[in-house]
């Protein structure tokens, strides 16, 4: 195999390369002579080596349409030329440097444009070249993504930790999950475009389709640059709730706040989208102190706010807005006193000093 930069051929010393013009129909395609061979007086083509022709490396995805740039690393095969083909990490300048056609420019061209320039460069030396391109290791990708998730925000992704490119799905992970609040139907993925500077291209994303049907089309492959935006949904049915849940684009788990006669009062984790009577039962479930019949759902807002509601508690309940909501992180849910334990508390907090005086008394 030959590589770097430079003319270096595997031809005998004394041969030398004759002068192309590319303009003309000189040069090897018109020396070829009636026996389908090279005439005398041009360095002989290296032969077909079969076992040559297949890159040591398997391609990391077949996406012709990937765009290169700086740290890509490719393999170009031309079909029964091996010392031709070769292995090349694209420079920081964007160019790489296979034998014979010098340095090429493949940064900011899709997979299919380097095949194309790569092809029409060897032309020149070689008749009907076969040219095959691939990607065997894909640069780090920079990716931004905002809206419904837990941790909006840029992430790097290293494809040597995972084989193929990054998708939507593997970016909402990385970003903690999506919320709850989450429009999974109509997710935006803006592209950049290399050949246009300050243009995007638009690309509509619709991951409900990929849950209920199994459309692997809609967990689209992310490209350097790409930002997914997440949108808020205006209202969510309980199944489509439970089924967000499951997803593995949904953290594992939430923590919540279970404070005031239960049990074991505090932090809990649970699931995401945990209902309330799921959660109280994860908490130890009530004291024989406590209000069993309401409880009060505390909920933080993004904007900081907090809203107060008092639900009725119905332990028989499926899982509905009104009697048994699903959780959200950070939620808080306060178990209050029953009248009769107020009572008691109230009674013992004043008799108390009654009865230290009585004490003191009987000494005497």
């Amino acid at each position: 195999m030959v590589s770097g930069a430079g003319l270096l051929l595997a031809y005998p010393a004394q041969a030398q390369l004759p002068e192309i013009n590319p303009g003309s129909s000189s040069g090897i395609d018109s020396e070829i002579d009636e026996n389908g061979g090279l005439s005398p007086d041009v360095p002989a083509i290296p032969a077909a080596n079969a076992e040559a022709q297949t890159s040591p490396l398997t391609p990391v995805f077949n996406d012709q349409g990937y765009v290169l740039g700086t740290g890509d690393r490719i393999s170009i095969n031309l079909l029964g030329i091996p010392d031709y083909s070769g292995e090349y990490q694209v420079l920081a300048d964007g160019h790489i440097n296979p034998p014979v056609i010098g340095p090429v420019a493949v940064g900011g061209m899709t997979v299919q444009q380097a095949k194309e320039e790569i092809t029409q460069r060897y032309s020149v030396y070689v008749k009907r070249p076969v040219v095959t391109l691939s990607l065997l290791e894909a640069r780090p990708v920079r990716i931004a993504i905002a809206g419904e998730v837990h941790r909006p925000g840029s992430y790097e992704l290293n494809s040597t930790e995972e084989p193929g490119p990054a998708t939507v799905t593997d970016v909402v992970q990385l970003a903690g999950g999506i919320t709850q609040s989450a429009n999974i139907r109509e997710i935006q993925v803006f592209r950049t475009q290399p050949n246009r500077p300050g243009a995007a291209q638009l690309i509509d994303v619709n991951l409900w389709e990929l849950l209920k049907t199994g459309d692997l089309s809609q967990d689209l492959a992310l490209r350097d640059g790409d930002t997914v935006v997440i949108p808020t949904a205006t209202a969510l049915e309980a199944s489509e709730t439970a089924a967000l849940a499951s997803a593995s684009f949904s953290p594992d788990v939430i923590s919540i706040n279970v404070v005031g006669e239960v049990e074991s009062p505090g932090a809990v984790e649970v699931p995401p989208n945990t209902p309330l009577n799921q959660a109280l039962l994860a908490a130890g479930g009530f004291t024989n102190r406590a209000r069993t019949g309401t409880v009060e759902l505390v909920r933080l807002n993004p904007d900081g706010t907090a809203t107060q509601r008092t639900i009725e508690v119905d332990l028989a309940a499926g899982v509905n807005e009104e009697n048994n909501p699903p959780l959200r992180p950070n939620d808080a849910v306060v178990v209050n006193r029953s009248g009769l334990a107020r009572a008691s508390d109230t009674t013992g907090a004043v008799l108390s000093p009654l009865f230290g005086i009585l004490r003191l008394f009987s000494i005497f």
